[in-house]
């Protein structure tokens, strides 16, 4: 379970940015939260808004580019040990507004959780070559992290637990650490880590080939709950199977006493999108694993994109932890029957064309008062309160355009 992740000097983003997992004090949907003896509840659900240019995707990417760069040269030597759900590799490009960022590195900080421990992994990466790299994690509940290993450039430094495995310390300046030791090594600390890493799902919407990537399975209980959500969500199919010789998925219906196949690309853009993010998400939920979507709402009606959220919002469909953290255009959502305060984020550009990235619930009104839980948030957002598009409030007051 994601916990939080910091960056720095990444595409549109300059200074260190702050995204966090875990639940503020407030008493909004409390059922829905993930929770564990002795650590801090984390959300189940976050959702980003902003203009476009802001930085919504960037974000998404920022993390994507930690992620695949963990997981990929795993990947390519087949010693993952759980299946991919990756979209592509995303490099480390850093904000190029200054003369001095492109000569430092971008810098990553992702704390996550599993059952027993929290973990702290830290990477730098300059022009392609690993500039930094640490790895600690606790007990949880404990006070004092353990340190894993440490690296700077090629220099790299090992904990208690890998002097005793004898590591191999001299390795490709292109390559993770982490990575190395997951490919060369059965080190149990090592694989829940790796597992984590493996364990996150990216998908981007904005791509349309992203509709057309399917995860298809044989195991006919899996097939019946994906059936069961598309009527669930007003798809009326009845069945579907996959043709392997013409490499074509067909969508089954009863109409009377007759029944007929539609293929898959005669669908609509809606259908399509739902037949593809569906399996992704059920496999997210029965395993508890982070899911990262961009444009989640694109070709969705708002009451699919509702449904989406509240199974991770249910604690009787969401039984493992997983995790969804999605962009978002879609005002109709941004609703305090939907969201908690600290669930929804913004994404928008400072006076020097640097992303910066904050909660609902850090904003604070004119009396310094915090946004009311029971406030109408798409309706302040239009209007501006939140920091919204520039070019939304200039047609909102009536301003004119040049």
């Amino acid at each position: 379970m994601l916990c939080q992740f910091s960056f720095r000097n990444f595409k549109s983003y300059r200074e260190e940015t702050t995204f966090d997992f875990q639940a503020s004090s407030i008493p909004e949907f409390a059922d829905s939260l993930i929770r564990k003896d002795k650590c801090s509840s984390l959300l189940p659900v976050s959702a980003v808004y902003g203009p476009n240019g802001g930085g919504k995707t960037n974000l998404l990417l920022a993390l994507a580019s930690l992620i695949s760069a963990v997981v990929k040269p795993i990947h390519d030597l087949e010693k993952n040990r759980k299946a991919l759900i990756v979209q592509q590799k995303v490099g480390a490009e850093p904000f190029l507004f200054d003369e001095m960022s492109a000569k430092e590195p971008t810098e990553f900080q992702l704390f996550f959780r599993t059952k027993e421990y929290e973990y702290r992994y830290y990477l730098a990466v300059l022009k392609e070559e690993i500039d930094g790299e640490a790895l600690d994690r606790k007990k949880i509940g404990g006070k004092k992290p353990a340190h894993i290993f440490y690296r700077d450039r090629e220099k790299i430094s090992l904990g208690t637990i890998l002097k005793k495995e004898n590591v191999n310390t001299s390795i490709n300046a292109k390559m993770p650490f982490l990575s190395f030791l997951a490919i060369n090594y059965n080190i149990p600390v090592i694989s829940e880590v790796q597992e984590w890493f493996e364990s996150c799902v990216i998908r981007s919407y904005a791509n349309p080939m992203a509709e057309m990537q399917i995860m298809v399975s044989d195991d006919e209980e899996f097939k019946a709950r994906i059936l069961l959500l598309l009527n669930d969500m007003g798809i009326d199919v009845e069945d579907y199977r996959l043709d392997e010789k013409e490499n074509q998925l067909y969508l089954k219906r009863r109409i009377g006493e007759k029944e007929y196949e539609l293929p898959f690309n005669h669908e609509s853009d809606g259908t399509r999108k739902l037949i593809a993010a569906l399996p992704v998400l059920l496999v997210a939920l029965q395993e508890g694993r982070l899911v990262i979507i961009d444009e989640l709402d694109a070709k969705l009606h708002p009451k699919l994109l509702r449904y989406v959220i509240s199974m991770f919002k249910n604690q009787k469909i969401n039984r493992h932890g997983a995790q969804l953290l999605f962009t978002s255009h879609d005002m109709a959502t941004m609703k305090n029957t939907v969201f908690r305060r600290d669930e929804i984020w913004f994404a928008a550009l400072d006076q020097n064309h640097s992303s910066e990235i904050y909660s609902l619930y850090e904003i604070r009104r004119e009396d310094n008062e915090r946004v009311n839980s029971t406030a109408a948030f798409d309706k302040q957002y239009l209007e501006g309160r939140y920091g919204a598009d520039p070019y939304l409030q200039n047609m909102l007051s009536g301003g004119e355009w040049d």
